[in-house]
């Protein structure tokens, strides 16, 4: 409608206004009429013609008139790119036919307008009348999707207005949910199964949803579902991962269902997933899933009923395999070449003073060439360093090394060997063997470290970790104790072993123990019970901490005491309150520090928002100098924030602000925070932020930004990365810690020659590990305090690490279990949930034949169709299976 060109109507004085401004709505009215066409004309004609007759004494003529507004409207709504003709000609008269049905008696005619008028509501009703969904009600009870798509949407929002307004007051819902039910309906015919999934959570009947999913959308809807539930707040996200548990199973999607078992932690639906089919390739895929994820299964006969098919079951999910496919990925991608520190270090590269100082053989560059080379070559079992004795004839050499390290020193030597030979049990245990009959007592505890070492996430039926190691727990020296345990914490990681509980609960429950064997004990019962909730174990680590005199309380060992009650609550929410109650009941010094771990360690990986506000708030506020609790509250907001995408964005930007605003002890702990978000995944931002720190003039601050900077590269050969850390090392050639951190950065940065990973984060970002987690929390908060851990005398516990490492690789093996190679595309992997048609799920791939590396973000799909995948996730080792009906292209 053009706009009146007369101004005159705007000069006038007010006096003057009133006479003009009715001619001038006559000319509107005129102007308007000339702008439509002539079949908009008639259309409108017609329109008004029918709401006279709508009104009516004769019902034949009122049917009509209805029938003819009907199919008007129906045959505009088709196309929602504008305002339908018919509703916005029909606009004027919505009052007089909403009067007109008050006063019409009950009839069918009275609610064939209701339907007429909840369709005229879509456009015409006021904000929030609901007056859509009052007349659909009302009205009949017709095919509700003949509307149009638009109608059934703006359905959907009202009823869930309405229903939390009927919820408060106290009225029945029954109407509401039968037009629920055929909205899901036609959201579901409709490709919309993201509306349709939203609409059940607003009126809470997510049950529905299992009743309407067919083969064809189930998949769409379950991982709208499974997405949308980092988002829920508890109890409600629990419920849609059981909702689409039960919708996987009711289409026999198995390893699907079984991602979902495994996130919700449920050793019941496990079993269910195992006995509900008799496929044995299947049930083997289901055992290398469990084995990735650190899942100590158990099978027995109510799972397996053949005793053949259970043993070779139990081999699977028992990782022995995993070093073997490790190796064949190693020879593949030929590094199988073993690396000395000094190619790690590449001192020609770095001009001037750097390089002198590398020459210098002092204890500790020996050290920190002891791990460079253990993280360099771990499960490789050779190595340049410890392995080259069974070469020579002579075993001097690898002596050589050993004692070219002091007192501890030796005991992180020795372990080394363990790391090399990583997963490998067979010829580890043979070769570790050697240092157990050593006179020196550090190689000894060295050694007994390294049996749990090459023990780690492998688990056996015959326990020879347990059987070599807890002959040693007993012994009086303090050094072979600590060996001893911490070598049981890594090899049975997660796997509730009730022995270990027995042993270590009674060296905790000892006032003659010293502290450091206390520690250690306590955080290898936090390490092999992660998440197991177990209360006797929580009494006795609480029994432990309320015994500590003063001075105990303030040696830097004891701030793992509440890492270790904390793991045993890892990820399971609510699970944490009581523990939480009673210490508050703690020595105030260490009542905080407690306090903030057991919440971070409970809420980790659940991206809980409130948690992470509540973590901020610690670190917002200005303490006294003896406060340490900000830097787990720090290390905690990373913990929780690092679920999904989002949240991780959003708390590096939070962590930017406290290294703005926090006091000192808050930004000694960013580095490690952000080190943690990112780990093994270089984000450009975030080591940008770690290589201003580490030139910070606090050293604590620059310490841990180095080893951050090893944290986010590790296991990916970043040449940046390397870069900046070869530079740093020239930097700090003068300062002893620094450098140490800086060379344990690059062994992290080519961690397994860039084979591994440390990320905890599996199965597309989906599962996270326990016992990977728990190890790099472990080694964190130990690094809270690196000038007196780390630095000092307790280094080993660097090889806790260990615990987080796997490849990073995708593993094809046929229906024999041999490697198979086969064409798959690799790329950036795209987010596709709710979307429309069947978009691409990586974009920007190459394609390589298998086995493959994968980096962060990244996925792997098949090139061709001629074999079938186990598994709709491809990571580690996947079974294929040809596909019978794929025909060459000749």
């Amino acid at each position: 409608m053009a706009a009146d060109q007369n101004p005159s109507g705007s000069t006038a004085p007010e006096e003057a206004s009133k006479q003009p401004s009715k001619e001038l709505k006559k000319k509107k009215e005129e102007k308007k009429e000339e702008d439509l066409s002539d079949e908009d004309l008639a259309l409108k004609q017609q329109l008004e013609l029918y709401v006279e007759r709508v009104q009516d004494a004769d019902p034949g003529i009122q049917k009509f008139a209805l029938e003819s507004m009907r199919q008007e409207i129906r045959t505009a709504t088709s196309s929602m790119t504008s305002v339908p003709k018919p509703l916005k000609f029909l606009r004027p008269h919505y009052g007089d036919l909403k009067a007109y049905f008050e006063t019409m008696p009950e009839s069918d005619l009275k609610k064939y307008l209701a339907d007429i008028l909840s369709v005229l509501a879509l456009t015409m009703s006021a904000e929030g009348e609901r007056e859509s969904l009052k007349y659909r009600l009302l009205g009949s009870e017709t095919d509700i999707g003949s509307w149009g798509h638009e109608y059934v949407r703006n359905l959907s929002g009202e009823i869930s207005q309405e229903f939390a307004n009927r919820q408060y007051e106290d009225l029945p819902i029954d109407a509401l949910m039968e037009l629920v039910q055929q909205i899901v309906d036609f959201h579901m015919k409709h490709n919309a199964e993201p509306e349709a999934v939203d609409l059940l959570m607003e009126v809470e009947d997510l049950d529905l949803l299992v009743e309407h999913v067919d083969s064809t959308n189930y998949k769409r809807a379950c991982s709208y579902l499974t997405s949308s539930s980092s988002y829920l707040p508890s109890p409600d996200d629990i419920l849609a991962l059981d909702i689409a548990y039960t919708i996987y199973i009711k289409f026999d999607d198995l390893a699907s269902a079984l991602r979902i078992a495994l996130l919700l932690d449920n050793i019941q639906y496990v079993k269910q997933i195992y006995t509900s089919t008799n496929d044995l390739l299947l049930k083997k895929q289901f055992s290398y899933i469990c084995a990735q994820h650190g899942l100590a299964l158990e099978l027995d006969k109510e799972w397996i009923a053949d005793e053949g098919e259970r043993e070779i079951l139990q081999e699977i999910a028992n990782n022995a395999k995993l070093s073997e496919g490790y190796l064949t990925l190693a020879r593949d991608i030929e590094v199988m070449e073993p690396k000395s520190p000094e190619d790690i270090y590449k001192a020609h590269l770095i001009d001037g003073r750097g390089s002198a100082s590398s020459s210098l053989d002092s204890a500790r560059q020996n050290l920190a060439a002891t791990f460079v080379n253990a993280f360099v070559n771990a499960g490789f079992g050779q190595d340049k360093l410890m392995t080259v004795a069974s070469e020579s004839s002579n075993a001097s050499s690898s002596l050589g090394w050993l004692f070219k390290n002091k007192e501890h020193g030796k005991a992180s030597a020795a372990a080394s060997l363990g790391m090399i030979l990583l997963w490998d049990v067979d010829s580890g245990l043979s070769q570790v063997d050697k240092y157990l009959h050593s006179n020196d007592n550090h190689v000894v505890a060295g050694a007994l470290l390294g049996v749990g070492i090459v023990n780690c996430g492998i688990r056996n039926d015959c326990d020879p970790a347990l059987a070599v190691l807890c002959d040693f727990i007993e012994k009086d020296d303090t050094i072979i104790k600590i060996g001893a345990i911490l070598g049981l914490g890594i090899a049975y990681a997660g796997t509730n072993k009730d022995e270990l509980r027995v042993r270590l609960t009674s060296i905790l429950g000892d006032s003659k123990s010293p502290l450091e064997v206390l520690v250690f004990s306590a955080v290898t019962l936090g390490l092999v019970h992660v998440g197991s909730c177990n209360e006797d174990i929580a009494q006795t680590i609480i029994l432990a901490i309320m015994e500590r005199s003063e001075t105990e309380l303030a040696d830097p060992l004891t701030r793992l005491l509440p890492v270790a009650l904390g793991l045993l609550y890892l990820g399971k929410q609510d699970s944490v309150e009581a523990t939480a109650e009673v210490s508050k009941t703690f020595n105030e010094k260490i009542r905080k520090y407690c306090d903030v771990t057991l919440l971070s360690l409970a809420y980790a990986g659940t991206g809980n928002v409130l948690k992470v506000q509540k973590l901020l708030a610690y670190c917002a506020q200005h303490l006294d100098k003896g406060e340490v609790h900000q830097g787990p509250a720090v290390l905690g907001i990373a913990l929780v924030a690092m679920a999904e995408e989002l949240g991780l964005d959003m708390s590096i930007r939070s962590l930017e602000h406290l290294l703005q605003y926090g006091e000192q002890n808050i930004r000694r702990a960013v580095p490690l925070a952000l080190g943690i978000l990112c780990i093994s995944n270089p984000k450009v931002n975030v080591m940008d932020t770690l290589s201003r720190l580490s030139h910070d003039t606090d050293s604590d601050v620059s310490m841990a930004a180095i080893l951050s900077l090893g944290l986010i590269g590790a296991g990916t050969n970043n040449a940046r990365i390397a870069g900046m850390l070869r530079n740093l090392s020239s930097y700090y050639y003068k300062e002893a810690g620094h450098l140490f951190c800086v060379r344990i950065a690059q062994g992290l940065v080519h961690l397994g020659k860039g084979l591994l990973t440390l990320s905890p984060y599996h199965s597309d970002r989906f599962l996270l590990s326990p016992t990977a987690l728990a190890g790099i929390v472990t080694v964190l908060h130990a690094c809270l305090d690196m000038k007196s851990i780390i630095l000092g005398k307790y280094h080993y516990l660097l090889y806790i690490l260990s615990l987080a490492m796997h490849p990073r690789m995708l593993m094809t093996v046929d229906e024999s279990l041999k490697p198979l190679s086969v064409t798959v595309r690799v790329g950036q992997a795209v987010d596709v949930v709710g979307q429309a048609g069947r978009p691409k799920t990586i974009t920007g791939f190459q394609t390589h034949s298998t086995p493959v590396l994968l980096a962060a973000g990244e996925r792997a799909e098949l090139a061709t169709e001629k074999y079938i995948p186990l598994t709709p996730v491809l990571e580690g080792f996947v079974i294929l299976r040809e596909n019978p009906e794929y025909q060459e292209d000749h």
